[in-house]
């Protein structure tokens, strides 16, 4: 098997030869019909030989770009798919959510752009000023901040906005709203509590009471609402509170909310999911 060598290697060698021969003796080159017939065939079993790999470097370029295009694209911490959150809260459609989330880039990024809403971010939001303090604001944050983490992500600003829209349950935004009030999680909205909410909220839309008149409203609140008589109100109590004085409930509804896919639009016209007619 290894006295001789196929044919077309011993073409091929002899032509490598010749032309070592010739460029040795700096005569020109001159190819012969012959030479160039053996050239060509010379070319094709080097084609031949390399096909095979070139095929399988192309598919593992084809493989490669692959995996880069298969690649998730990268996402905020937190970040939830549309389609779910909207499922789960009921009240936002799929592309309400997907508007919420280019309302919620811009408050993410505001500030500290690492895709979480930060509280200077969310102060900036409410009164332009990320440095002005309020016991309201810090409240709002402290209920959107479900993980108590110190930070907003999507999934909790979706859910926290979502009791706010206009197609929001009533007993949703009673609930919240007694969270509000109920600032030492004791599950009941105590005499201090109210006097504090009210001051900061007087405050932010600069009004000025005298403390008699903020007194009488605190009277005012309780006598009705505190039927037990005990001090405090329940969730019961409050409930029933705000039955009897609707208009206690305007702050837990955005109408704006309901027209979300319409201020930020270009986001929602990239939705790949229908929303469920």
């Amino acid at each position: 098997m290894h006295g001789c060598l196929p044919t077309g290697t011993s073409r091929t060698a002899h032509f490598l030869d010749t032309c070592r021969l010739l460029c040795r003796s700096g005569a020109p080159v001159l190819l012969s019909p012959k030479m160039i017939e053996e050239l060509l065939s010379m070319l094709e079993k080097v084609g031949a030989l390399l096909a095979p790999f070139l095929v399988a470097l192309d598919c593992a370029a084809a493989l490669f770009m692959g995996c880069l295009n298969s690649r998730p694209l990268r996402l905020p911490p937190g970040y939830e798919d549309p389609a779910l959150l909207a499922a789960e809260t009921a009240s936002v459609t799929v592309s309400e959510v997907e508007a919420l989330y280019e309302l919620f880039k811009r408050l993410s990024s505001s500030v500290i752009d690492d895709g979480l809403i930060h509280k200077e971010e969310f102060q900036l939001a409410l009164f332009k000023n990320s440095k002005k303090e309020n016991m309201f604001s810090d409240r709002v944050f402290d209920l959107f901040d479900v993980k108590q983490n110190g930070v907003i992500d999507f999934g909790e600003f979706v859910r926290s906005l979502s009791v706010f829209h206009p197609s929001a349950s009533q007993d949703d935004k009673i609930d919240f709203a007694f969270k509000l009030y109920d600032l030492r999680h004791t599950g009941f909205i105590e005499r201090e509590e109210v006097e504090q909410m009210l001051i900061a909220l007087l405050s932010e839309s600069d009004m000025k009471l005298s403390d008699e008149i903020v007194d009488a409203i605190i009277d005012k609140t309780f006598s009705e609402a505190d039927t037990k008589g005990d001090g405090k109100i329940d969730k019961d109590e409050w409930r029933n509170f705000v039955l009897q004085n609707p208009s206690l409930m305007k702050i837990m509804t955005l109408p704006y909310l309901k027209d979300i896919t319409t201020l930020f639009p270009s986001f929602v016209f990239k939705s790949e999911v229908e929303d469920a007619v």
